[in-house]
């Protein structure tokens, strides 16, 4: 059980049917009316007494004479065979008060008018049209279910929701969003959290989350329990995969932001036009009703997709660049427009002037990159979409923090002090664009020479592993690469594919030392004062992956270790 499912498996739910739940669905869902009537119109199953939902056939307790049972909701598996379904309600219907399925009854071997299965099992094909809505009503507060009158109703019981989506940037972004919510004046956005690959929570007591997006019960779990503990805002990441399944369905997201795309999910998504379907219908009301503003980064090659959509469904469109040339000398129609005119970086940030159609802006911003002026572009433009007022935005600004393990600048101790060695930092740059982007934001701040170490993660996108290599070899100096999440595969097949197509020149300034912690401390011991060492692929990740066992392991403790021993090393009198 994942640290997304125990918040469901803990909670108390009020005694519900189906029918119930599916009632209070078509006041609240009007646009399912058809798939919802669907489901009312089961033969049987409907008036059944259940506790909650579950979607993990383990976590259903049986059925007690002293307990309701939990209804189980079987989905489609993209990676298990249909015999793992068959087997998966056989089990849960000797425990279950109902299954709820999108699964063909054929499939599953069983007639709607009766079978050998221990309960009733109820189909609908459009399961996830509705699925999220479902679990987000079962949830509410005892006694709310009859006073739902309207849609108003049940998101008043709800924090604001903005999500954002892209291949990279994601994390950053929606930290941001919710710093920049909680540092301001505007009491509604204040007690914010974030919902993502980092963790979820507020920001100062994050969980540890095992997918960007969870499966939709995660996801109405930990947005009930941040309902619960007052939580107006909700930064959330919206991943290819949980649009894609749907896992978001009935989250009211009013404002969707969009970073970029670039070559990831490839064993998911059959190509990048598929991936970029994916990522628009982030900006589609058919999917989220509520939304009405969409922040589109202008300088991406996919925007036109996202724009196009959020304008035919009504959205608000607005683009932030850095490149004023494009978005200016361009047809594009847009509401509103954020662009960086001047940029100028420096290893302790970055000063950005930014035109907006609202007014000009002088930013300082302490995070690191280039990339990260961009993100910082969707975090502002996002939070005056939220209702912050520009005229505070500068002062915000200055006091953000950049998000753990992304540009993170490792130091000796807690008071900062820096290694003689040079300047190490830990990045989640783990697709050839992002690792592009940090060491092009590194390499003119770089007076020695720039590292770049960093490995590829087992049984994901083979082809994404040379195109590694070469992404950390056309810019960095001197690259070392070693170990990421090997999982199943063997590192050192791993570390052959990411050779293939090598020069003996590339060769030449390539170090290969598969255990990661060798790999750090190699870097450590031989970088000079000069020196940028970039650390990526892993960022806030605290464990590493081999032969399906999670061993303790975070870039950003092994780096100080590192440090530490090499400064002691250093400082020690000489025998």
């Amino acid at each position: 059980m994942t640290a997304n499912q125990s918040t469901a498996a803990d909670s108390e739910a009020t005694v519900l049917t189906l029918r119930q739940v599916a009632e209070a669905a078509l006041i609240v869902l009007p646009q399912q009316t058809q798939t919802l009537q669907k489901l009312l119109s089961q033969p049987q199953g409907l008036d059944l007494e259940f506790s909650k939902f579950v979607l993990d056939s383990r976590q259903l307790a049986g059925k007690q004479e002293s307990a309701v049972p939990a209804a189980f909701v079987l989905l489609k598996s993209h990676t298990q065979p249909i015999e793992k379904s068959q087997q998966y309600a056989k089990v849960a219907s000797t425990q279950a008060a109902f299954i709820l399925t999108e699964i063909e009854p054929e499939a599953l071997e069983y007639s709607e008018q009766g079978s050998d299965y221990a309960c009733p099992v109820l189909y609908v094909a459009n399961l996830r049209d509705i699925l999220g809505s479902l679990i987000q009503i079962s949830l509410l507060p005892a006694g709310s279910l009859s006073r739902l009158n309207s849609v108003d109703d049940i998101l008043s019981l709800l924090p604001q929701v903005i999500a954002v989506t892209g291949t990279n940037g994601k994390t950053t972004i929606s930290q941001l969003l919710a710093q920049l919510c909680q540092f301001s004046s505007v009491t509604q956005l204040q007690n914010s959290a974030v919902m993502g690959t980092a963790g979820n929570g507020r920001l100062d007591s994050l969980v540890q989350a095992s997918h960007t997006t969870g499966d939709a019960l995660a996801v109405q779990s930990f947005m009930r329990k941040m309902a619960d503990e007052g939580v107006d805002l909700l930064a959330l990441e919206a991943s290819s995969h949980g649009l894609d399944q749907q896992r978001l369905q009935g989250v009211p997201v009013t404002v969707a932001v969009y970073t970029n795309l670039s070559r990831d999910h490839l064993d998911y998504h059959p190509d990048m036009d598929d991936y970029a379907r994916a990522k628009a219908r982030l900006f589609d009301k058919a999917y989220f009703p509520q939304l009405t503003h969409a922040v589109i980064n202008a300088d991406d090659e996919f925007a036109p997709l996202m724009i196009e959509t959020a304008k035919n469904s009504g959205v608000k469109v607005w683009l932030y660049s850095l490149q004023p040339d494009l978005v200016e000398g361009s047809n594009i129609a847009s509401d509103a427009t954020f662009i960086a005119k001047t940029i100028e970086p420096s290893l302790d940030g970055v000063k950005i002037e930014v035109e907006t159609s609202f007014g000009p802006l002088t930013l300082n911003s302490p995070l690191l990159g280039r990339f990260n002026v961009a993100n910082l572009l969707a975090a502002v433009a996002g939070a005056v979409a939220l209702g912050i007022e520009l005229d505070a935005v500068p002062d915000l600004v200055s006091q953000l923090h950049g998000a753990s393990g992304r540009m993170q600048r490792v130091a000796l101790d807690e008071q900062g002090s820096q290694p003689e060695q040079g300047v190490f930092i830990v990045d989640y740059a783990h697709t050839p664009d992002a690792l592009t982007q940090v060491l092009t934001s590194l390499k003119s701040h770089c007076t020695g020479n720039l590292w770049a170490i960093f490995g590829c993660g087992g049984d994901r996108d083979k082809g994404k592993r040379p195109l590694m290599a070469q992404a950390g070899l056309a810019t960095a100096d001197k690259v070392v690469l070693t170990s990421d999440n090997p999982r199943s595969e063997d590192p050192q097949m791993i570390l052959q594919d990411m050779q293939q197509g090598m020069s003996d020149e590339q060769h030449a300034k390539t170090t290969v030392i598969a255990d990661r912690k060798q790999a750090i401390q190699y870097a450590v011991e031989h970088a000079g004062a000069e020196d940028i060492v970039v650390i990526a692929g892993k960022g806030h990740e605290t464990y590493q992956e081999i032969k399906g066992v999670r061993y303790d392991f975070d870039d950003r403790l092994v780096l100080q270790e590192a440090l530490i021993a090499a400064h002691s090393a250093a400082s020690a009198p000489n025998q």
